[in-house]
């Protein structure tokens, strides 16, 4: 089996998701690929397994790959029965990093699921772009994450209490909406919960 990743985005090394690779990381190299990246609303990139821009990246070895793939499969929204129903696929790429090519997984969105609002990358560098123009989880205050965290747990009807400036301020960020006398994450604010780890 494959054992080697090309991670960008929020699986890259200081990034919100690089601690669900480090246990199994081996060895990590800085690499390219070709193909395109797209800043979602929340922020973050997603790579397209079409276009012709060199994405800067990550290639990782990873130690038991049969044990993390399915996990990372999971959380991407990879359909293994129904590759196209799925959110991202696995797919294998070339990947190359201290001028020699080999091949990686990589998780590349499903062209038909890119939202509109998703803005492209000029040029690939995602990683200029979350610089100059940080993702919204990064942007938060430690009181707006932890609200957010609180109600990405409830379910149903729990009623998490709010104070009005709070409430003012993730409804400005479009995170919540307001449902009679409880509130709820907007789409928006489920897509944030998800690197507020």
């Amino acid at each position: 089996m494959l054992d080697t990743l090309f991670v960008y985005g929020s699986f890259s090394e200081g990034m919100v998701h690089y601690d669900r690779l480090r246990p199994h990381l081996v060895e990590t190299h800085s690499a390219v690929v070709t193909g395109s990246v797209f800043r979602l609303p929340v922020g973050f990139p997603v790579f397209l397994d079409q276009g012709l821009q060199e994405v800067p990246g990550q290639l990782v070895r990873v130690s038991k790959p049969e044990a993390l793939l399915p996990l990372l499969d999971e959380f991407h929204g990879v359909s293994a029965a129904a590759p196209e129903q799925g959110l991202f696929i696995r797919a294998t790429i070339e990947a190359r990093a201290s001028d020699r090519s080999r091949p990686a997984w990589i998780y590349a969105l499903l062209p038909g699921r890119l939202p509109k609002a998703a803005k492209p990358i000029e040029g690939g560098d995602w990683e200029r772009s979350l610089a100059e123009d940080p993702a919204l989880p990064m942007r938060l205050t430690e009181r707006q994450r932890g609200y957010i965290r609180k109600l990405a747990r409830c379910s149903g009807r729990d009623i998490v209490p709010i104070d009005m400036g709070l409430y003012r301020e993730l409804m400005h960020l479009d995170l919540v909406v307001d449902k009679g006398r409880r509130l709820a994450l907007t789409a928006l604010g489920h897509d944030v919960s998800r690197f507020l780890e």
